[in-house]
């Protein structure tokens, strides 16, 4: 079994506040398309240097939110590619944090299919290993929309093979976020079976299901988003963490374990309190 210490990543999304601008994708329903609405934060370095800093910091991945991305053009994402090649850092995972291909609505769902088929081929020039599609915004309850969602992730993943792309999901948003049973629900009717693998992220975890849910999840996992909880007085609550990471450790699971840190203060630093947590759970 690859060592823990071997499998860290981090999302770019841990580093929110060091990239400069987030590019939010956002549905404009008079226009009945997509547009970007642009977030300022500072830009301490670019995107392009990102492999070698996560090498510095003993990471062997990296997952990287479309927000962060500057430019979808071919020469960028090649230039892109080849800053993982230098440094041997891997790509794994394009994170495309917009979409909502279990809307009711046919032409906002075959807008946000077609939206999202352009980030799969981005991925593929660059280099990515996989896509991380959002199952969906609507009711977790709805059995309508879990069908919508797993409809869409199975034409996606036919999409991306093509690419050489793998699609994977994520308990993330309402419609997977909301709880184990309606994550499952997606994960199965998308293809679990024939290979279909979810990202599992601590934080999503509703309060009461986060054993159920890393039981669930770390046997089909593409990767971990360790997510601490913290108590009120900011500190964070390392035995629930370790907890948790060590059913996923029993369970076999080799999947990368990206740090998810989103708190106030030094991002590297908060990244590396993490880590240091994280290290503890290894036997």
């Amino acid at each position: 079994m690859l060592k823990l210490e071997n499998r860290l990543s981090i999302s770019s999304w841990s580093l929110h506040r060091c990239l400069g601008p987030l590019r939010w994708t956002v549905w404009d329903n008079e226009a009945q398309n997509q547009r970007m609405e642009e977030e300022s934060q500072p830009a301490m370095f670019e995107l392009l240097e990102l492999p070698k800093l996560a090498r510095e910091h003993g990471l062997s991945y990296l997952e990287l939110c479309h927000f962060h991305f500057p430019s979808r053009d071919e020469s960028y994402l090649r230039e892109l590619r080849q800053a993982f090649d230098d440094t041997g850092v891997s790509f794994h995972t394009m994170l495309v944090d917009y979409g909502d291909i279990s809307s009711p609505d046919p032409v906002r769902r075959a807008s946000d299919i077609h939206y999202l088929k352009g980030w799969i081929e981005a991925a593929a020039v660059a280099g990515a290993s996989a896509v991380r599609i959002v199952a969906g915004e609507q009711s977790g309850d709805d059995p309508h929309a879990i069908a919508r969602s797993a409809d869409a992730l199975r034409e996606l993943r036919q999409y991306a093979s093509g690419a050489g792309v793998e699609v994977v999901t994520e308990n993330f948003r309402e419609l997977t976020g909301s709880s184990v049973h309606n994550w499952s629900q997606v994960v199965e009717r998308a293809g679990a079976a024939d290979g279909f693998r979810t990202i599992v992220d601590f934080g999503n975890l509703p309060p009461q299901e986060k054993e159920q849910g890393v039981r669930y999840g770390a046997p089909r996992a593409h990767s971990i988003h360790a997510k601490p909880s913290y108590a009120a007085d900011g500190t964070l609550l390392a035995e629930a963490f370790l907890a948790q990471l060590r059913i996923a450790e029993q369970l076999k699971c080799e999947a990368p374990v990206s740090i998810i840190f989103d708190r106030d203060g030094d991002m590297w630093e908060g990244i590396e309190r993490i880590k240091r947590v994280i290290l503890q759970s290894q036997p």
